[in-house]
């Protein structure tokens, strides 16, 4: 925009300012809306379905793994059974035997028990041999068929008759038996005792396998959980601090912070979509109010300006009228208080060109005391129109604010403007610049001493079209903009007020 005394040097304002700057925005927000939509989309629901899924691969794999060690179980089993009845049969042949060598019964039955154990060796060689080896199956056979050979031969020795029979014989071929029954036992044994330790390790991995995995399968579902959840957790913390951007009045566009979108995607379209409305719908508020507020002031300004416009007509007539009786020096000194009443009067007409003037927010290092002194110059007419003395306080070299300077003007004078209405003629009105109680802050305070506001409307002030003003003096929109302005600055409005007893509006404002 162009400064405000464009007109008075013989330029008109930049109109076009405001719409190049709008369709910019646009321009901007359709940009930032095609970066949102270009990434590749990954929905929320896709996330969820594959974090399950993966949940069951994991559980699958996890299943395949106990079912394994179960089914390695039940062949450590099955094998002890066959084991066990290897055992037995060795057992059995070695009872016969000592029936044998104690009460002289028949051999017949320990052959057949040497018999099933030979056939249980022989059918289930493979088996046996990849839990003890080749060589030991060889050795355990070989033990069994020497075993069988010597029963056979005790049989056939005990079928000779009497006389013929040689006594050292019989014992060498018992000894013989007892020798290879021993070796034949120690054998058995030996496999039982490592298929039972097989199997204890067996059944032990299983429980291991089966507790670990369902500890990984519980960490697993908690980390898939915890992940899509953060994702969710993070896009809502990060609309939490949009909104808290937009309560303070930064309308910045939300633009992308990953590679895919999402519902979210959507959301922060349609929350930009929202800021950009709010935006046209706060400069039209403002500015609907600043043209409220100047009217309101048009009555004090008009007698301001009634003054040296008299003033330049009376003088320019005695020029007109005189000028042949007039000296140099005299025709001077009009000329000069013509020029000296029209400078009056540009002044006055560029306070409110600047006020009125509707632009972008522009923050910049201001001197808080100073706005308000202008502030208080630019409705000093109508604090003389409604007899109210204004003192106004300060404190020296304030630190400096970050605000837009038409803004800030706006809120102030729209508090002084409601604080004179409110005040009985001859009444005073305070205004104060002071540390505010918070550290790093200002605080303005506008005290007036007039009617003030009943308890029960006190919390509606800064509602939206609420006005206790008679119909027609009022839209209702000032305190409500005002407050937004001062919120936008990442500022704070109070008030406190007692009927009959007056008010006090205070604006905190950060310094910088």
């Amino acid at each position: 925009m162009n400064d405000a005394n464009d007109q008075d040097n013989g330029r008109q304002p930049d109109l076009s300012a405001q719409p190049v700057n709008h369709l910019a925005k646009i321009e901007e927000s359709e940009r930032i809306k095609k970066a949102l939509l270009s990434r590749p989309q990954l929905s929320l629901r896709v996330q969820v379905l594959l974090g399950f899924l993966v949940v069951f691969l994991f559980a699958v794999a996890i299943t395949g793994f106990i079912i394994s060690s179960i089914y390695k179980v039940e062949d450590k089993i099955k094998f002890l059974e066959i084991v066990n009845d290897y055992v037995m049969e060795v057992d059995q042949a070695r009872r016969q035997e000592k029936n044998f060598f104690l009460y002289g019964s028949s051999l017949s039955e320990s052959l057949d028990a040497a018999y099933a154990a030979q056939e249980i060796l022989e059918g289930n060689r493979d088996k046996i041999s990849k839990v003890v080896g080749r060589r030991q199956w060889q050795r355990m056979y070989d033990n069994v068929t020497r075993y069988e050979r010597e029963v056979k031969k005790l049989i056939a020795f005990t079928q000779k008759v009497s006389q013929n029979r040689r006594p050292g014989e019989k014992r060498r071929l018992e000894a013989d038996l007892r020798k290879k029954g021993q070796k034949m036992v120690f054998l058995a044994k030996d496999l039982m005792k490592r298929e039972r330790k097989s199997l204890e390790k067996a059944i032990a991995s299983s429980r291991r396998i089966q507790t670990y995995s369902l500890v990984f399968l519980l960490l697993f579902m908690i980390s898939t959980a915890y992940l899509i959840s953060g994702q969710i957790l993070r896009s809502i913390k990060r609309f939490e601090s949009y909104t808290d951007q937009i309560a303070a009045g930064d309308f910045t566009p939300i633009s992308p912070t990953r590679r895919y979108r999402d519902e979210f995607t959507n959301l922060a379209i349609s929350v930009n979509h929202m800021m950009q409305e709010l935006q046209k719908h706060e400069a039209m508020l403002i500015q609907a109010h600043k043209m409220r507020a100047i009217g309101t002031l048009t009555a004090g300004v008009a007698h301001e300006l009634n003054n040296p416009l008299n003033n330049i007509n009376i003088t320019a007539h005695m020029l007109l009228e005189d000028f042949e009786g007039l000296t140099e020096g005299e025709c001077k000194e009009m000329v000069g208080d013509i020029v000296s009443e029209g400078e009056r009067v540009k002044k006055i007409v560029g306070s409110l060109l600047d006020f009125t003037r509707e632009s972008e927010t522009q923050l910049e290092p201001l001197d808080l005391v100073q706005l308000v002194r202008d502030t208080i110059v630019l409705a000093k007419n109508q604090i003389k129109v409604a007899g109210i003395k204004v003192e106004f306080s300060a404190i020296d070299d304030p630190p400096r604010i970050l605000g837009d300077r038409q803004q800030l003007a706006q809120v102030f004078l729209n508090l002084i403007l409601n604080a004179v209405a409110a005040s009985s003629k001859g009444s005073k009105l305070q205004i104060l610049v002071q540390p505010a109680d918070e550290p790093g802050n200002l605080s303005v305070k506008v005290i007036d001493y007039g009617c003030g506001i009943p308890e029960h409307i006190l919390p509606r002030i800064f509602d939206p079209f609420f006005t206790t003003k008679e119909k027609g003096k009022g839209t209702g929109l000032g305190l409500s903009v005002s407050q937004g302005i001062v919120a936008k600055h990442v500022g704070r409005m109070l008030v406190e007020s007692q009927p009959d007893r007056g008010t006090t509006f205070t604006v905190i404002l950060p310094t910088r």
